[in-house]
């Protein structure tokens, strides 16, 4: 233990010298070197936001966190700190401003999906209910509820006949990403919907499934895997994975819709992929959400991942 403190403390120690001759032989602080030689996205912005965390200036290590109003004084107050002059480097400033945005926009859509997936579905509240009934109406346009509590909800996945119970796990966030999915892309899902029930009609071709010999195809049930799709993005948010993602699709500051988007994407993937991998029965349904997950951690791993969907839902998708 001992050992890898004083490796540490020497690594550190290194990394700071290495610093100082790269700025007395370039003439530039990182910030500079990061912004002029990497290009826009999460390859320049993860460089940006380590460089500011790891700083040991106080005004660098909070500029990650300080409110988006902030964020234009606070690049001004670096600049100042590192002797920049702003009429010499304007492009500087600009690109801080980028990456600020999308560092500052992550923290800060870390907690409005956590305080959605905090609140509990409440069936005494009316948005809650609303928004449960049109769920509904846009997974089943044809097809009339016959009543709140019934065993038809059965019909787009979930477990009994009332779905407030389904939704404990991930509260309101878990509903806010079905009906996203359902109402922004209504035709895709109501095809996932219909091949989750009946997976040997899906749009793979009768040579594909005979060359897959997927001749017992096992469904699942929608609303539950949407649920735990929303567990996964989640998870993902939370643990960081999602930033190359992030950062490179959001000029500025990513917001709950590209969250939501996000969701939508990986619930067509993930349908794809449960398909594809042919389960012999449900019980499997947790070794394929594990490899599913693990592929996708793979592919963020790329700083230059995009998890770029193209459908309806994703039409507000900006690349830079």
């Amino acid at each position: 233990m001992l050992i890898q403190v004083c490796l540490y403390f020497y690594c550190k120690f290194l990394w700071r010298c290495l610093k100082f001759v790269m700025r007395k032989l370039t003439g530039r602080c990182e910030l500079q070197r990061i912004c002029y030689n990497t290009k826009p996205g999460a390859s320049r912005t993860m460089k940006i936001e380590t460089s500011l965390r790891d700083s040991k200036s106080k005004l660098l290590q909070t500029s990650v966190s300080v409110h988006p109003d902030a964020i234009e004084k606070t690049i001004e107050d670096i600049m100042e700190l590192k002797k920049i002059n702003p009429d010499i480097n304007p492009q500087l400033g600009i690109s801080l401003q980028a990456c600020l945005l999308q560092i500052v926009g992550y923290r800060n859509l870390i907690a409005d999906v956590e305080k959605l997936r905090r609140e509990p579905y409440d069936s005494d509240n009316p948005q809650h209910e609303e928004m449960l009934l049109k769920l509904w109406k846009f997974l089943k346009p044809n097809t009339p509820l016959e009543s709140r509590i019934s065993k038809q909800w059965c019909e787009i996945g979930f477990q009994g006949d009332d779905p407030k119970t389904d939704f404990r796990g991930m509260g309101l966030l878990g509903l806010y990403n079905l009906q996203y999915f359902a109402e922004r892309d209504a035709a895709a899902a109501q095809q996932v919907l219909s091949d989750s029930l009946h997976p040997k009609c899906s749009k793979f071709s009768k040579a594909e499934w005979e060359k897959k010999r997927m001749d017992k195809a096992i469904g699942y049930s929608f609303a539950i895997v949407g649920i735990n799709i929303t567990d996964l993005v989640y998870n993902l948010l939370v643990s960081g994975a999602l930033k190359t993602h992030f950062y490179n699709i959001a000029p500025e500051a990513p917001t709950l819709s590209h969250f939501q988007q996000t969701f939508c994407y990986l619930m067509h993937e993930f349908h794809k992929f449960w398909i594809e991998e042919d389960p012999m029965d449900i019980m499997e349904f947790n070794r394929v959400r594990e490899k599913f997950r693990k592929r996708i951690i793979k592919q963020l791993q790329n700083p230059d991942m995009a998890l770029c969907p193209h459908f309806a839902a994703s039409e507000g998708l900006i690349n830079i």
